[in-house]
């Protein structure tokens, strides 16, 4: 069995448990209102923001072993720098406050999301930033389609007025970035690799799922 199908297995409850998280699974069937996708935004450009600068902290540490890892997280960030400039124009589109959302914090589960994956990175091992391209990937390419659309019906928008640019576009841009990952982590052999991505995709899973809680991008409502 290739660590790919591993992984999926291993880390399955939590992707169902983000489902059956009720404002998930209320934000896919039913959309966001206006104020609430504009503080998902918030947060969204924040995990945007760290995307490229956890996978940098990762490749530096990335030895001869893992020299194809490196090369692939070369690539990854090349192909995703500049992307919270979209979820800005998104912010922005959504009648929201982009000097706000540079400089204000974002909800504590992300704040967590990130210090994890800056801690595993650079702390525990360097692979496991592919626990966390595997979840942000899996989130976008199985869901950003789906919701945008239902929070364009919700809010009486079409997604090509503007404001869906990030959700919209890695809708289709991350499902090959999935297949390249698929690739990628059937070439992970070392145990203490395999164990970091695992531990690494859990924690990911559940803190996304935190996001939507009372914690979560919701209180951004409040500010």
């Amino acid at each position: 069995m290739s660590f790919f199908i591993t992984l999926v297995e291993t880390s399955d409850e939590q992707r169902r448990a983000l489902e059956r998280t009720p404002r998930v699974h209320a934000m896919i069937h039913h959309g966001l209102t206006l104020a609430e996708y504009r503080a998902f935004l918030h947060d969204l450009y924040h995990i945007v923001w760290h995307f490229c600068p956890v996978m940098a902290a990762a490749a530096s540490r990335l030895d001869e072993r893992f020299r194809h890892v490196r090369y692939e997280l070369y690539e990854r960030i090349e192909e995703e720098k500049g992307h919270e400039g979209w979820v800005l124009e998104d912010i922005a589109a959504m009648g929201g406050d982009m000097a706000r959302a540079r400089s204000a914090p974002p909800s504590l589960p992300v704040q967590a999301m990130i210090g994890f994956n800056y801690h595993a990175a650079e702390r525990v091992h360097p692979c496991s930033v592919l626990g966390m391209l595997y979840v942000l990937e899996v989130v976008a390419s199985v869901y950003g389609g789906r919701v945008a659309d239902a929070i364009a019906r919700a809010i009486g928008r079409e997604v090509a007025a503007g404001g869906f640019k990030f959700l919209s576009s890695h809708a289709t841009m991350d499902v090959d970035h999935m297949a390249k990952l698929n690739r990628l982590l059937k070439t992970i052999d070392d145990p203490a690799a395999q164990e970091s991505v695992v531990n690494s995709t859990r924690v990911n899973f559940h803190q996304f799922g935190q996001l939507f809680g009372e914690s979560g991008f919701a209180s951004h409502l409040a500010a």
